[in-house]
């Protein structure tokens, strides 16, 4: 088969080119002011649930088009292909980005693929001169954030995060009133996650004939799957996904982000937890606590797919919350949902409601921006995608740097701030109460991880621990297999 993706040595040398030409390169010199009439043309890449959602989204947005999809699954590209057939219209289909990313009949492309292939399509589309929509996670590893956020400044490129919650009126609203000290200023923040998620079952080593799976696993190792299905269970493997936390805690995060002051990246992160009940393929946990400490102001995220009772689905909630936030202020709190939220008093008498829609200008948004030629116009720009994946990032640093411990150890990592340990006990007795002997299964206790506030790069390790210091840098950073090789 021919390899449509270059060779290293050919990657490599347009790299450093390209990387030449962007030193030299005027903020938004390429970026021509778009009349509104004028329509705007899109290539989409990665046709999953989220890649097909876009796919119709976007069409149907007016002075908008589709003219490209990709997807390396020729099931799902000739799906997509039929359904733009359907509606009249004509596209390009192909199994490689970068045969869309090359055209000069896309502006700008929408990049809903796996982690592991976000930042490296994102910078390859913005050297090729695209305005970049890209999916959540923006990134892989903390360190290919930081890349495409340099790159994205660099090329004066409009770029959105699909973090939609920050297009939602009622959190925007919220987030507006709160900071203007109606309930004094935020001393805690309790984000929570709580979907069940199955087991994916184990099979024996296998590589998938229905795909190009070189392509398929491109920046990631070429390693054989453990795992039934290849789609969307690469979330649950560290060399593709980032786990619950940075497929679904990332959202309630970043729109918590928009209530809170101060640093962008907390100064002290650990994460415990662990795959309980389960035996699968899986590697991430599916009960993961985090503490977050940022300046005076603890933020707990935390993630639990199991159900709190045995062969029944029943989820817990917190403050009628399962997937969203809830902010405590020193005259009450504010509990947020993907479409809005509502503001109570200490008592929890509801005070005030903000009603919203979930995010559904977050594509329009993009769009506007795109015409404006103002990247300031963006709800959620690269700069603050990256920051609200890059704090879940360090979480999983310290989970996968941590060591098998019980429930005192736990509650000893948590000795600060004082209410993590109260909502970790809340969290431990719903996984005991499913028959979870810590003892027996012990559950991971992360490492503590120092950062530095405007960076978040780290500077340190449990009580300094050299070789975890050599290690969490080494994650911070990732690992990229040629040709597929991010940019330095």
């Amino acid at each position: 088969m021919k390899r449509l993706l270059p060779s290293r040595r050919t990657f490599l040398r347009h790299a450093a080119t390209a990387t030449a030409a962007l030193a030299s390169l005027p903020i938004l010199a390429r970026a021509d002011r778009r009349n509104v009439n004028e329509e705007i043309r899109v290539g989409i890449i990665g046709l999953g649930g989220k890649g097909k959602q876009h796919a119709g989204l976007f069409s149907s947005l007016p002075g908008t088009r589709v003219v490209a999809v990709c997807d390396v699954d020729p099931e799902r590209l000739a799906a997509e292909v039929e359904r733009q057939s359907q509606a009249g219209r004509s596209v390009f289909a192909t199994a490689d980005a970068r045969r869309i990313i090359d055209r000069a009949d896309v502006d700008a492309v929408v990049i809903a693929t796996p982690n592991h292939w976000h930042v490296l399509l994102a910078i390859w589309a913005l050297r090729a001169g695209k305005d970049v929509y890209v999916e959540k996670p923006v990134s892989h590893t903390l360190w290919e954030g930081e890349r495409l956020v340099t790159e994205a400044r660099a090329t004066g490129r409009i770029v959105q995060a699909g973090l939609q919650y920050r297009s939602c009126p009622g959190l925007r609203a919220a987030a507006a009133w709160l900071r203007e000290g109606h309930l004094g200023r935020p001393v805690r923040a309790h984000i929570v996650w709580y979907e069940h998620r199955p087991a994916i079952g184990r099979v024996p080593p296998y590589t998938p004939s229905s795909v190009d799976y070189d392509l398929w696993c491109g920046p990631a190792p070429l390693e054989p799957l453990q795992r039934p299905l290849l789609h969307y269970d690469w979330h649950w493997a560290w060399a593709t996904g980032n786990g619950d936390i940075g497929n679904s805690s990332v959202h309630a995060f970043d729109a918590c982000r928009m209530f809170l002051p101060g640093a962008a990246f907390p100064s002290r992160t650990v994460s415990l937890g662990g795959r309980f009940t389960y035996d699968d393929a899986a590697e991430t946990p599916n009960t993961q606590f985090t503490v977050l400490d940022y300046p005076d102001l603890p933020v707990l995220i935390e993630n639990r797919n199991l159900s709190m009772v045995k062969d029944k689905v029943i989820l817990d909630h917190l403050r009628g919350i399962r997937e969203g936030f809830v902010l405590h202020y020193e005259g009450g709190y504010f509990a947020g949902l993907r479409a809005g939220g509502r503001v109570y008093d200490p008592q929890g008498r509801e005070l005030k409601r903000f009603d919203g829609s979930g995010g559904a200008d977050h594509a329009p948004n993009f769009l506007r921006a795109m015409r404006s030629r103002r990247p300031e116009d963006l709800h959620c720009p690269i700069y603050e995608g990256h920051v609200s994946s890059g704090v879940c990032h360090l979480g999983n640093l310290s989970y996968r740097l941590g060591r098998p411990g019980n429930r005192q150890a736990a509650t000893a990592a948590l000795a600060s701030p004082g209410f993590a340990t109260d909502a970790f006990e809340r969290v431990a007795r719903s996984v005991e109460g499913l028959g979870v002997d810590f003892n027996r299964e012990p559950l991971t206790v992360g490492a503590v991880i120092e950062s530095d506030p405007v960076s978040g790069h780290v500077t340190r390790v449990s009580d300094g621990d050299p070789d975890l210091l050599v290690a969490a840098r080494r994650l911070e950073r990732g690992a990229y297999r040629a040709p597929f090789v991010l940019p330095t």
